[in-house]
């Protein structure tokens, strides 16, 4: 019998990007990527593939009800998705084809493990990974946040010729693919600790801490910030990474204390610019001195000290 698939497709839009290809994966969708003309890097499609005996029609449906939710919570409306039937192929080469080399800030590249290092971007720190396992490709303006202020903490620690973090331990709360414990590790950290809640992200994780080479430097396991506290057995870390949404960081500041250290700096994102204030408030709350120090649109990053 000749297996054909259904191709979703719909428009990318950035602050829903990488919420979809989690969702995707979720229900079980892995043949996920986002695509793009190199002279429009802005509008982005994202596509996925889908075996046609295993989704009829109302099964399409169930999906695109199931992710509605995700383009509320922004105050968007999901764009329209489009459904087309395709013969067989090699799914796997139809889908790695649209994933590109992806430079980030001044020195940072993601490279999808398949891809050859572009001579153009040989200078570059490569993070290399396994796009569209989890949250945390890089494209969304939260991710970049991140890996841009790591990228200039580094520069402040080091210097511009010779960035580096210095022999840190960090801990990376919702790692989801691992890439900003991966960024910290090319930058000079000796050491990430990382806990996310979905086991997706910690197989993730731990894939792209292999092909990145830092399998024997990057532990991860699946729980929150109790999990991550116990990894690092009583010694908080130097540097703490977070990209979970606002209510979800309000929700578990209050035990940051067990996870950075009294002198530590920890870089917060996933949140709305308007949701800043709540969460600086709530962060004095419980000791803390946060700043919003970058944005991107409407995210923001937000640094923290202890007060």
């Amino acid at each position: 019998m000749t297996l054909s698939w259904w191709r979703l497709e719909l428009a990318s839009l950035p602050e829903l990007e990488e919420s979809l290809i989690w969702k995707l994966n979720t229900l079980g969708i892995p043949r996920v990527a986002v695509r793009h003309r190199p002279e429009a890097p802005d509008q982005r499609q994202l596509v996925a593939w889908l075996p046609e005996a295993d989704w009829p029609e109302p099964e399409r449906l169930q999906l695109e009800q199931a992710m509605a939710p995700l383009a509320d919570t922004f105050g968007l409306t999901l764009p329209p998705i489009s459904w087309e039937q395709q013969d067989d192929e090699d799914w796997s080469l139809s889908w790695k084809q649209h994933w590109q080399a992806d430079p980030v800030g001044a020195r940072l590249l993601i490279l999808p493990a398949w891809l050859e290092l572009p001579p153009e971007h040989a200078d570059r720190l490569v993070i290399r990974m396994d796009p569209g396992s989890a949250f945390g490709t890089g494209s969304h303006p939260t991710t970049r946040l991140c890996l841009e202020a790591i990228e200039q903490l580094a520069e402040q620690r080091g210097s511009a010729e010779r960035p580096d973090l210095g022999p840190i331990r960090v801990a990376d709360l919702g790692c989801g693919s691992g890439i900003l414990g991966i960024a910290a590790l090319l930058q000079g950290a000796t050491t990430v600790v990382a806990a996310d809640t979905d086991s997706l992200a910690v197989r993730a994780t731990r894939d792209n801490a292999v092909v990145s080479g830092f399998a024997d430097r990057l532990t991860v396991e699946l729980g929150s910030v109790e999990q991550l506290a116990e990894l690092l057995e009583g010694k908080p870390a130097d540097l703490l990474l977070c990209n979970i949404l606002a209510p979800v960081i309000e929700a578990l500041c209050p035990a940051f204390h067990s996870v950075l250290a009294p002198d530590g700096l920890g870089l917060l994102s996933g949140l709305l610019v308007d949701q800043a204030p709540r969460l600086e408030q709530a962060l004095a709350e419980q000791g803390w001195r946060a700043e919003l120090t970058a944005q991107q649109s409407q995210w923001g990053l937000m640094t923290i000290r202890r007060a």
